[in-house]
């Protein structure tokens, strides 16, 4: 199991207004959290690929590279969990920053407070997740998954999937035959604090019946009327 003691973990905050890093910094420090700061897109970039981070609270407008990019970027080769927090508020801007590969999105000015929640609600969310059986694969019919390598396969060939399409994915794999509501999905997949509604269950079921049911012509994600979803060999 992961450890969810505030003093193992570290944060990023890349934030180019040096006031609100360091009012970040300070609100973490009181909760226990190692933290460090950095302003600019490029060099965040560069320490998230050189030094070990347990999350990123990510700006969106940064100079030399965008939050968006960094994310990115970074879901090609990590699963660090990130947070953008951003002034953005429209749903297009939303959508990207979760499309980039973001775990959760905090729009500005925000009660640190909720942020706070979120970030405990993130490392709840891992430390379950990460409670996998020893075996190094899952398998359901001909899809199979490698937990601590991220990855996914239907007939060998590798599936693109985003960091929470995996993460409902291996949630989905790990409760097989047993029906999930979408309230129980939100909670273990989003965390208990996530303020979102259900429909966003039902938009990332449709993203992944995209990549995996109607790529191999195979049904593998079953609709249960009323109640939720689930996997079935």
């Amino acid at each position: 199991m992961v450890s969810i003691e505030p003093g193992n973990k570290k944060i990023l905050i890349v934030e180019d207004e040096w006031k609100i890093a360091r009012f970040l910094q300070i609100e973490l420090g009181h909760e226990n959290y190692q933290s460090t700061i950095e302003v600019n897109g490029q060099r965040a970039f560069d320490r998230i690929m050189q030094e070990a981070f347990d999350l990123i609270l990510l700006d969106i407008m940064l100079p030399e590279m965008d939050g968006a990019e960094i994310c990115k970027r970074v879901r090609e080769v990590s699963n660090v969990p990130i947070i953008m927090v951003t002034a953005r508020q429209s749903v297009e801007d939303r959508v990207r920053g979760l499309d980039s590969g973001a775990d959760d999105y905090i729009v500005k000015p925000f009660a640190i407070q909720e942020l706070l929640a979120r970030i405990r609600a993130i490392f709840r969310k891992q430390a379950s997740l990460h409670q996998v059986p020893d075996e190094k694969e899952l398998r359901i019919k001909n899809l199979t998954l490698y937990p601590e390598r991220f990855e996914a396969f239907i007939n060998s060939q590798p599936i693109a999937l985003t960091k929470k399409e995996y993460d409902l994915l291996l949630f989905l794999v790990l409760n097989k035959q047993i029906v999930l509501s979408r309230e129980r999905i939100l909670q273990e997949v989003w965390g208990y604090d996530y303020t979102g509604d259900t429909n966003t269950v039902d938009v990332f079921i449709r993203f992944l019946r995209a990549k995996i049911d109607e790529v191999c012509g195979e049904k593998y994600i079953y609709t249960v009327r009323g109640v939720g979803y689930v996997v079935k060999d």
